[in-house]
């Protein structure tokens, strides 16, 4: 089951078209749909879990954390609203967009794509263009 929760003002317009995009996603990457929950918040709510579990006293837009069971999807993804909205002011693309490409980046972590490597980061950024095509 996939969930959002809400730690600040922002939510989600429509959920359900959220929450059926990304199934397809999980779907056709050959995965199962374990309990996924986003949690939507703030630069000081994702800051705190960052120095806290990670030991990265810096912002960052998306942490995931992974409790997955071979190809049975699990885990916890969290989304700080400010980074979404000052990286797609950077980035030059809508906030809607840029929401986007985090929520799916997470669960393709969670499909074994990694980001930390500079061909791993190309693939992952083509997965999550391919997928933000697939959205609109």
């Amino acid at each position: 089951m996939i969930s959002f929760n809400y730690e600040t003002e922002f939510e989600l317009t429509n959920p359900s078209d959220f929450r059926k995009w990304i199934s397809n996603v999980i779907l056709e990457e050959e995965c199962k749909i374990g309990d996924i929950n986003y949690i939507f918040c703030d630069d000081t709510y994702l800051h705190k879990l960052n120095v806290d579990f990670l030991d990265h006293d810096t912002l960052t837009d998306i942490i995931s954390f992974d409790y997955s069971v071979g190809k049975e999807l699990h885990g916890d993804v969290y989304i700080s609203i400010e980074r979404v909205k000052d990286n797609a002011t950077d980035f030059k693309t809508s906030f809607h967009d840029e929401l986007c490409r985090v929520m799916v980046h997470g669960v393709l972590h969670y499909c074994g794509y990694k980001d930390k490597a500079k061909t791993d980061a190309e693939l992952m950024r083509s997965k999550e263009d391919y997928y933000l095509i697939k959205r609109s």
